[in-house]
């Protein structure tokens, strides 16, 4: 759907003004493309997808085509940042979402620290929802449930894992 949109605004995308064109790209089309990423879980592929989208839709505001030879670090410093700034958006949403459910008594809460009884099946576990969660703050699951009680502490720990790179 992010992808049609862009297309469809291919008269905005031949303008000069590339500060404007990345303020409409920030506040309509990566919106549209990360609607209910708080639901997702994101794998390696997935956070590559998500920077190669943020990308394209660069480098379609700037004009670039796929066939020049321009580095994906060259087209951050025309756009005015250093780093891919939408998955770290995505960590955020999703930590906050975290924090927002371990602070209150909802269904949410029960879903996420509910226990299913018997076996799983054999191979290798799927990679959960709550996985993302540990390998972004570097604890549990259990202890960053904790830590959401405290609100400052919590924002400073989301901030801390969505300024790191990976």
């Amino acid at each position: 759907m992010a992808t049609a949109k862009l297309q469809k605004m291919e008269k905005i995308w031949k303008g000069q003004d590339v500060h404007t064109k990345v303020r409409i790209l920030k506040s309509i089309i990566f919106p549209t493309a990360t609607y209910g990423c708080e639901a997702w879980t994101i794998n390696k592929t997935d956070s590559k997808r998500i920077t190669a989208f943020e990308l394209k839709c660069y480098r379609k505001t700037l004009r670039i085509s796929w066939t020049e030879k321009i580095r994906n670090e060259e087209v951050l410093i025309k756009i005015g940042t250093k780093t891919p700034i939408l998955l770290q958006s995505i960590k955020k949403l999703k930590l906050t979402y975290f924090g927002h459910i371990k602070r209150h008594q909802t269904l949410e809460k029960h879903i996420l620290e509910a226990k299913m009884k018997g076996k799983r099946g054999k191979g290798r576990p799927t990679r959960r929802w709550e996985n993302d969660i540990e390998e972004w703050l570097e604890t549990s699951t259990s202890q960053a449930g904790r830590l959401t009680s405290d609100r400052e502490t919590f924002r400073r720990r989301v901030q801390e894992a969505t300024s790191r790179n990976g």
